[in-house]
């Protein structure tokens, strides 16, 4: 990855091929994990709906993250430079979506407004012209002169290293608490409606409310994402900017491989819904022959799939 562990001299060429062994397999997991999204997308036109739209977006930036970052070779100046700029610009994308995901769901729940496809042009300029500003500020303090380590795009000094602090985990950490502030409110706002539907309404009513509840009740979890995905990574940009001349291998390992996985980690979380499964599954009964039916998983039997999506609650296109 471009935000990775700068790697300098206190570490023997055996822990660099380590490090750049796990940034390639991590990687490519994570590109394996979002280029699937990104071709559900494309082949199931009933998953061609404004809410898994903005999961699309941000699995195709996670899956340009992930290729970029693979390419990356320290001693190629073109495939250093190609991964340096282009995994940071879609790795600051990548998480900027997310905040246009939890930003829909909150305008669309909380706010009960119905415009939130109006605003698909300002989501792209919004993610887009951010991570541009931010890449092409990073430049700045970037030592183009000297390439250490596992990955491209290292700092040397000082400044860079402040600058790239400024440029990728401030904004990271921005999108973090706004994801959970966000989700927070959502949850909250839900459960009070839970609790209303338990005393004044019907059992059906009931029941879809809880359905919502059980969704939400995993997007709850998705800033965690974010955090395990980027928290080794703070804490070593901190480190490197304090000691400097000390490397600790374990936490490189762990901040390369962690970062790496983010692709793999949205892929699943966001895209591997149960609108998803249940098209694939659907595909799945009109090739599979029917004897073979009895050897898939129940949970991967479309029939048995719960018929509520985690995205069930933007019904924009129904509401307009």
């Amino acid at each position: 990855m471009a935000t990775s562990v700068a790697v300098g001299s206190t570490l023997t060429a055996y822990d660099r091929g380590i490090l750049t062994a796990v940034n390639v397999g991590a990687s490519s997991l994570s590109l394996v994990g979002s280029t699937f999204i990104v071709l559900c997308y494309l082949l199931f036109k009933e998953l061609r709906k404004f809410s898994f739209k903005l999961v699309f977006y941000l699995a195709l930036a996670d899956m340009l993250c992930s290729f970029f970052s693979i390419i990356g070779d320290p001693s190629k100046s073109f495939f250093c430079y190609a991964q340096g700029y282009s995994s940071h610009f879609f790795c600051v994308a990548s998480f900027l979506w997310t905040t246009t995901i939890a930003f829909t769901l909150h305008r669309t729940v909380v706010k009960h407004k119905t415009d939130v496809e109006d605003l698909e042009a300002m989501f792209h300029l919004y993610v887009w012209g951010t991570s541009l500003v931010m890449t092409v500020t990073r430049s700045f303090g970037n030592d183009h002169r000297h390439h250490f380590g596992t990955v491209c795009w290292t700092q040397t000094g000082r400044t860079g290293k402040a600058i790239h602090f400024i440029t990728f985990y401030m904004p990271l950490w921005g999108a973090i608490l706004y994801n959970g502030f966000t989700y927070m409110q959502v949850i909250r706002m839900l459960n009070n409606a839970t609790r209303m539907a338990v005393g004044m309404s019907g059992q059906a009513f009931v029941s879809d409310t809880r359905d919502n509840m059980r969704a939400l009740n995993r997007w709850g979890y998705y800033p965690l994402i974010l955090i395990g995905s980027w928290a080794f990574g703070t804490i070593n940009r901190i480190h490197d900017f304090l000691e400097p001349n000390h490397k600790i291998f374990w936490l490189s390992f762990l901040d390369i491989g962690t970062a790496a996985l983010m692709g793999l980690f949205n892929s699943i979380a966001y895209g591997l819904n149960s609108s998803v499964r249940r098209a694939i599954c659907e595909r799945l009964d009109k090739l599979w022959p029917e004897r073979l039916h009895r050897w898939l998983p129940n949970s991967f039997k479309y029939k048995s799939l719960s018929q509520e999506s985690e995205l069930a609650i933007f019904k924009t296109e129904d509401q307009s």
